[in-house]
């Protein structure tokens, strides 16, 4: 005997496999002693797949909406810094999907333009928009938010 028969022998392997040959054997055995039937139509219908609208799947409300789409209701954020620290405050608000208005009025002139730039890379890193609508006021907004129009510089162009 081989040592892989031993093997066999000693796992049982070679009963498992006599035992699946005599299985096969037998349903082969009466596939060929049966005689063989025609569906009966009441009998092809059962294994049949039900039409679509007779099939009972769970229905679902018509009123489908994409979860992106649900957001909570929109914000809008209204700041006066006055100081650059308070810049990164203000790019947080535009990370969480909320527009803002920084107005500029109160901060040294400096300060200002060192927060309109610190606004711009942020607002360019989320694909946003910063328009100015007004003296010293900007108008900062994520990508999830579209502006449109313009203000035109009236009271640039009086004085």
């Amino acid at each position: 005997m081989s040592i892989k028969g031993k093997f066999e022998k000693w796992f049982y392997l070679d009963e498992e496999e006599e035992a699946a040959a005599q299985e096969a054997a037998a349903k082969q055995q009466v596939a060929t002693t049966q005689p063989e039937r025609k569906p009966s139509k009441q009998s092809s219908m059962k294994n049949a797949p039900l039409p679509k609208q007779n099939r009972k799947e769970p229905q679902t409300a018509g009123n489908i909406v994409s979860l992106q789409s649900v957001q909570k209701s929109s914000k809008v954020i209204l700041v006066e810094p006055r100081v650059y620290a308070e810049a990164q405050d203000i790019s947080e608000h535009l990370t969480n999907k909320r527009a803002v208005i920084v107005n500029l009025q109160r901060i040294d002139r400096e300060q200002g333009i060192r927060i309109v730039d610190f606004l711009s890379g942020a607002v360019y890193a989320l694909n946003g928009d910063i328009q100015r609508i007004g003296t010293d006021i900007f108008l900062c907004v994520p990508e999830n938010v579209e502006v449109n129009g313009s203000i035109s510089d009236y009271l640039n162009e009086r004085n």
